[in-house]
């Protein structure tokens, strides 16, 4: 098991072949997450050159496939997006079996603990786990830094050929401020280091330092995983903290051997991998079809290449981390002419490497859509489902959770939708904390709740108000949060609540849930 090589640079011209409408759809997606998820029509226009018709169409493409949605004139990243660059993580496999290590280490530490790979000349955080303090490490999964300005920079740099330096100088000529890496501050390049020196003490010594590189306070010290088949740096794993708690010279007399006994037995989890190779996941089902029956539907608003070609990039996955044509068109149900030219589209754009006649993922791939979600929270992403409830019914609904340890049992609501219309209303806010056992949202939540699975309150917390509530499960199925749509008793009987109301509020608990697990395959989802 290897981790991609780092990819070319992008050539100018696209191949004859390449598909042009997935090049743009691409541009789309780079522009949202580089905004931070959301922007209007007219500003993704001018982000990415393309004509305003061009932008409307692929927005409402990926809206259909449920990689963004639109909000007023915005257009605002959502979870499924995620599916792309958690294909490309399963496909690495670094995350599922070096994440557990990397957690412990921030535990014990009590410091910021990632871990990052190559990605051209630059890194790309494939894990992070921060510590949540009011000054913490701002970093998410799928950030793309300049190597020269990072801890594992020098780790890669040093396995680099003759022409990855020269791309780094061209770079670095081209582009004195960094402004091609939005995640870090404008760099002063009157305080560049000699990014070459500590490459080669980095391959001396076997760790590399960042004091205050990326910007003033922030040390860290990082060490490589090594691949146990071919020995090249798989990934780096790195401490990070503020010189308020540690100096750089401190972290490498009291936090590097620690992280040396890490990083030995994140190898020897690789090794143990080795002798067990991963089962291949299920492949995605009937996406072609989709895609066909979509643009029938929509029109020419539906841009059926883009859609079939963000298909190809989940068929990698867990026990698919390099495929040949053959299998990416079996495993998407699209023609072989469709899937190379999409394969070739992806080449040019740096989201794939080919060698041998088969094909892989990139770090790139996690430039679509994940870093600003990678840090979203339970409630951010139930909060767009409950106004479409709220508004569907035209009734207040809510998300609560659980209070840790209270006793008797609490639960506190960290989302809430109100009524669109009407005067008599439920007037809760968040962070409001009431009893578990006299509230629809608490029985759901402690279970088991009844036939169907919802839970039902009867004018029990205040006269005339009714509730219904269903759980939301992890990817473990236990409940971790509960959504309710609360409504007067003199508005709807509680056999109208069940028939009525249960299948909508099932619907959109569903939702979520589907929702929660894109979002915590590889990343922790806070519940509020």
């Amino acid at each position: 098991m290897t981790a991609p090589l780092p990819s070319s640079p992008v050539a100018h011209e696209p191949p004859a072949e390449a598909v042009t409408p997935l090049i743009r759809g691409v541009a789309v997606l780079e522009a949202l997450t580089e905004a931070g998820g959301t922007l209007s029509a007219s500003a993704l226009e001018r982000r990415t050159g393309l004509a305003r018709s061009t932008v409307d169409r692929i927005t409402a493409t990926l809206a259909r496939m449920g990689h963004l949605r639109q909000d007023g004139r915005d257009a605002v990243l959502t979870p499924r997006v995620m599916e792309l660059g958690n294909a490309y993580l399963a496909a690495l496999r670094l995350p599922a079996l070096l994440d557990a290590h990397a957690d412990a280490v921030a535990d014990e530490l009590d410091e910021s603990v990632s871990l990052a790979v190559a990605d051209r000349d630059g890194i790309r955080f494939i894990h992070q786990a921060p510590r949540r303090r009011a000054m913490s490490v701002s970093f998410r999964i799928g950030d793309l830094l300049p190597a020269e300005r990072t801890a594992p920079g020098p780790l890669f740099a040093a396995e680099w050929t003759q022409r990855e330096w020269a791309a780094w100088r061209a770079r670095r000529a081209a582009d004195p401020t960094d402004a091609g890496f939005p995640a870090v501050p404008p760099r002063n390049p009157a305080t560049d280091d000699d990014f070459e020196a500590r490459t080669a003490r980095a391959r001396r010594d076997g760790w590399a330092l960042d004091d205050q590189l990326v910007e003033p306070g922030l040390v860290a010290v990082s060490v490589p995983v090594r691949d146990p088949g071919t020995g090249r740096v798989a990934c780096v794993a790195s401490v990070v903290s503020h010189t308020s708690r540690h100096t750089a010279a401190d972290l490498r007399e009291t936090l590097l051997p620690r992280l040396r006994t890490a990083v030995t037995a994140m190898e020897a989890e690789l090794r143990a991998d080795e002798a067990r190779p991963a089962e291949p996941g299920p492949p995605p089902a009937g996406l072609a079809v989709w895609t066909t029956a979509s643009k029938h539907e929509l029109g020419r608003d539906f841009v059926e290449s883009l859609a079939r070609g963000l298909t190809v990039l989940t068929a990698f996955g867990e026990g698919r981390s390099a495929l040949t044509l053959t299998d990416v068109a079996k495993a998407t149900g699209l023609a072989r002419a469709t899937a190379r030219r999409a394969l070739i589209t992806y080449e040019h754009l740096g989201l794939v490497t080919a060698d041998d006649r088969e094909f892989a993922l990139t770090p790139r791939v996690l430039a679509l859509g994940y870093p600003p979600l990678s840090r979203t929270t339970l409630a951010r992403l139930a909060a767009p489902r409950l106004r479409a409830l709220a508004d569907r019914l035209d009734e207040p609904t809510a998300l609560a959770v659980l209070v840790p340890g209270a006793d008797p049992a609490e639960i506190q609501y960290v989302a809430v939708a109100a009524a669109s219309r009407g005067v008599l209303t439920v007037d809760i806010t968040v962070g409001t904390r009431l009893p578990a056992g006299s509230t629809a949202l608490g029985r759901a939540l402690l279970g088991p709740v009844g036939p169907g699975g919802y839970a039902l309150a009867d004018e029990e917390l205040e006269s005339g108000l009714r509730s219904i509530a269903v759980p939301v499960r992890d990817r473990a199925g236990r409940p971790v949060a509960a959504v309710n749509v609360a409504t007067h008793a003199a508005r709807r009987t509680l056999a109208e609540c069940v028939s009525d109301v249960l299948p909508a509020l099932h619907a959109t608990a569903a939702r979520i849930q589907d929702d929660l697990h894109i979002a915590s395959r590889f990343t922790h989802v806070p519940l509020s």
